[in-house]
């Protein structure tokens, strides 16, 4: 995903977020990446593996991602996880998107939970690389239920839907790509990153999800990579089996 960045407050930390952009946009050494300032005015850097999934793992990736085939779609839904917050600034999104898994293009929606002060917030976004990210304002709360498609007429245009039933709300995003390769669908908890390294994943339990399918079929259709997150010795989360081949969990194990 492509260097992006929301600035809702000025912040130390957001000054030299700005500042580090300013010198090198770009420049992060992972493909793909993207700064999202957030609600609680700190920095994350989303960065797909680009690739970097190795034995089915990944050090910031956990979950499905589907490879071998051009993909039009992909969908699923989730129940967005409480995370427990112990004072320590820690992030978590939770998504469903094409691209990123070995090409530069990314186009995803989702939700996410992070930790500041011990606070939790919750809220939901898009993005679309080279474009910046967006964060949706509607209410989000631990616990909500969300179901998503992002689909492209194979054209260039692509259709970002993403529902929090729980809420009652809905938002339907049409955006256009000329550079997306359509060579993955992904459905995936992430430990968002800077551009310094990954960043301390939120302890969000367990993040359950359904429904998933890639081209309008089950995912597990596609034999995908089953992803853990990992840092060398250390397993952060842990994904399952599919069960019928649409549903899965990934667990939290590490602070």
């Amino acid at each position: 995903m492509s260097a992006t960045i929301r600035v809702t407050a000025v912040s130390a930390v957001a000054a030299a977020v700005l500042s580090a952009l300013a010198t090198a946009p770009g420049a992060a050494a992972m493909a793909g990446p993207s700064f999202r300032l957030t609600p609680l005015n700190s920095h994350r850097l989303i960065v797909s593996p680009d690739g970097r999934i190795k034995n089915s793992t990944s050090s910031n990736w956990a979950g499905y991602s589907a490879t071998g085939a051009q993909f039009t779609s992909v969908s699923a839904s989730w129940v967005q996880p409480t995370v427990t917050c112990t004072g320590t600034t820690a992030y978590s999104s939770f998504w469903i998107g094409l691209d990123g898994d070995g090409s530069n293009s990314v186009e995803q929606t989702g939700s996410e939970g992070d930790c500041s002060g011990g606070t939790a917030r919750y809220y939901s976004w898009y993005e679309m690389y080279p474009a910046y990210p967006v964060n949706y304002s509607d209410a989000v709360s631990a616990g909500d239920h969300f179901t998503s498609t992002v689909s492209t007429n194979g054209s260039g245009t692509f259709t970002l839907v993403l529902s929090d039933t729980t809420k009652g709300w809905t938002h339907t995003t049409t955006k256009t790509s000329t550079t997306a390769s359509l060579a993955s669908a992904e459905i995936i908890a992430e430990a968002p990153s800077s551009s310094t390294g990954v960043l301390p994943l939120a302890h969000f339990s367990t993040a359950a999800f359904s429904s998933a399918t890639a081209n309008g079929q089950p995912i597990g259709t596609y034999n995908p990579d089953q992803i853990n997150m990992a840092s060398g010795s250390t397993t952060k989360a842990t994904t399952s089996a599919l069960s019928g081949g649409n549903a899965f969990t990934v667990t939290w194990n590490h602070s």
